[in-house]
């Protein structure tokens, strides 16, 4: 079995119809890459995939588990990360942390120390306040809230969009890791580095989701792209 199956998605706003008939699976280790242009629908896949959106109709399964309905299971299983900054900015990197680390099994001294926030460089900032971290820091520090309850499938919306090649890189890094370790990973991305790592690509396009028969290279994406108006 599958961890996630998601079978015939749909979402519309009205009259308009966003997403149409989304079927696609993954199981542990995948890292499942979503492209198209903005606008296409990607995001709301992801909300819809993390229990942020009520989709218009189809099915969500994680792991056997029906989230919509038990949105319980979202927490249990999902760690999301959207595009824009969900922390709050006015509290300080720890303070964010401890909201998340609430339920968590790890304990928040030890990862400040040598844990998973100390691996990605947030510990020279955990008594800042989010409103002065960099956007890399800032982007760093959701990954690491995301990951507090050890969620086996992470989706990651646009993580890299407007960030230095370092922090790109560190993410990029995480993912591999992530995925080795047996983690699933949904990601939305125009970032080449980041849709290297996958080992499925599909494309959104009029609202359809469509396979890669194999990994593409950037060419093979345009390509597609292009043949399909997008």
């Amino acid at each position: 079995m599958s961890l996630i199956n998601i079978t015939s998605i749909n979402k519309s706003y009205g009259r308009k119809e966003v997403l149409k008939n989304i079927t696609f699976s993954g199981e542990a280790g995948d890292c499942i890459g979503i492209i198209g242009p903005n606008g296409c629908g990607k995001s709301t896949l992801l909300k819809i995939l993390s229990g942020a959106l009520k989709p218009t109709g189809g099915s969500i399964s994680l792991d056997g588990n029906n989230p919509l309905a038990n949105s319980a299971y979202f927490g249990s299983y999902i760690g999301y990360v959207p595009q824009e900054n969900p922390l709050f900015a006015n509290l300080t990197a720890k303070d964010n942390l401890k909201l998340w680390y609430c339920d968590s099994k790890h304990d928040l001294t030890k990862d400040i120390n040598e844990g998973l926030i100390y691996e990605f460089g947030i510990t020279p900032y955990i008594k800042t306040p989010v409103y002065q971290l960099s956007g890399g820091m800032r982007k760093r520090l959701s990954i690491v809230c995301a990951l507090a309850k050890d969620p086996k499938i992470l989706i990651l919306d646009e993580p890299g969009a407007s960030l230095d090649i370092i922090a790109k890189n560190d993410i990029k890094t995480y993912m591999h890791k992530y995925a080795a370790a047996g983690g699933t990973i949904i990601i939305a991305s125009h970032e080449e580095g980041e849709l290297s790592v996958c080992n499925k690509m599909y494309l959104i396009n009029n609202g359809i989701l469509e396979a890669f028969d194999r990994i593409p290279d950037t060419a093979s994406i345009m390509e597609r792209m292009i043949r399909n108006n997008v």
